[in-house]
């Protein structure tokens, strides 16, 4: 008898989730979107087996349900769900990067038989939509399940066995717990990098060398301040009693700089600089995490005709995987610097090696 999978929302996450799915024994993936042209694309690019418009199509006699709405439509896209007769034991599951919010709607809406698990794959992409879908999307990355206390442990045990099919490491937390966490590791970072990005554009209002001379370092540290606004304004208002707790945490620490700066206490500087950095040279560097990586070269490129396609060229005839690249600066008589990017380490460490082996210079 076949399993059945509903993905409700097939862009990136849902995508990806289906291509894990799809083709294993016994499991059959369905799509849903009101839209028609995006259930003809779900299967146009394969993605799933079968899709729907139809809402109750798609859950009737599901299985798992993965509700793959942005967090801002979670509460209305379960309340939908609770009005249809879903099959008794059907596992339902989200995968937004808030988890409290959703657990509380789950909780209110009085399931019976049915087993609401909130989960977070923490990977993502700066791609989106289900064109960028992709069975290693999840691979050695953390995807954090965040069950009431009193979940069925059989069922939380089938969606585990479930998601190896993703190879990612399954983390068990309480949906309060999660938010804390996360908060602190990307919501927090997402505001201030926003704050930091906007506090320079004021300046630049009166200076536009503000602008000019923001390439390079700047830009990297801040490129989070250019995510998506609507899902973020979701998320922080979602996370928003946590935020606020986060928010005064900084400014304690934004306010402890003040007054070392003040008292030109060099040794207390250089102690939190220390500090931060024994503790960041102990976070794991080749694991995906919730704010994605990209791993960068840069290097010195003449200004001749044809020589960015020749780079790509090379890195494509070594099946070296290049996510973007991009001209920082290029004059008339003056090397363009051009900076190569890539999803993973090893395709950049790669890149280095085949481009300073054809006589270019690299800088990592």
């Amino acid at each position: 008898m076949r399993t059945k999978i509903t993905i409700l929302g097939v862009g990136l996450i849902g995508g990806s989730l289906a291509l894990c799915f799809k083709n294993k024994p016994g499991l059959h993936v369905v799509g849903y979107s009101p839209n028609p042209a995006s259930t003809e694309k779900y299967i146009k690019r394969g993605v799933v087996d079968e899709a729907t418009t139809s809402l109750f199509e798609a859950v009737q006699g599901a299985d798992y349900i993965f509700v793959c709405s942005p967090v801002g439509m979670l509460d209305a896209m379960l309340s939908q769900l609770r009005e249809l007769e879903l099959k008794p034991g059907c596992i339902v599951s989200d995968v937004g990067s808030t988890k409290d919010s959703v657990a509380r709607c789950a909780r209110s809406l009085g399931w019976h038989d049915i087993h609401f698990i909130g989960g977070h794959p923490m990977a993502g992409s700066e791609r989106s939509g289900v064109e960028a879908a992709s069975t290693l999307l999840f691979e050695n990355a953390f995807y954090v399940l965040t069950p009431d206390p009193g979940v069925d442990e059989d069922a939380y045990s089938r969606l585990v066995s479930l998601l190896r099919y993703t190879k990612a490491h399954i983390i068990r937390m309480n949906p309060d717990e999660h938010d804390e966490v996360v908060g602190a590791i990307s919501h927090l970072p997402h505001l201030v990098a926003v704050a930091l990005v906007n506090q320079v554009r004021r300046y630049n209002e009166s200076n536009e060398l503000h602008e000019l001379l923001a390439a390079g370092g700047f830009r990297d540290i801040t490129r989070i301040a250019s995510s998506d606004p609507v899902i973020w304004r979701d998320i922080l208002l979602n996370n928003r009693d946590v935020l606020l707790h986060l928010l005064q945490d900084w400014k304690a620490g934004t306010e402890q700089f003040i007054d070392l700066l003040k008292r030109r206490d060099g040794e207390g500087i250089k102690r939190q600089f220390e500090e931060a950095g024994e503790f960041r040279s102990r976070m794991p560097e080749r694991r995906k995490g919730v704010i994605h990586s990209l791993y960068d070269l840069y290097m010195d490129v003449p200004d001749h005709p044809g020589i960015i396609g020749k780079i790509a060229s090379e890195l494509g005839n070594h099946l070296i995987n290049l996510s973007n690249l991009q001209i920082i600066e290029s004059r008339e008589d003056v090397p363009g610097v051009l900076r190569l990017s890539f999803r993973h380490q090893s395709d950049a460490d790669r890149a280095n090696e085949l481009l300073t082996s054809k006589g270019f210079t690299i800088y990592a």
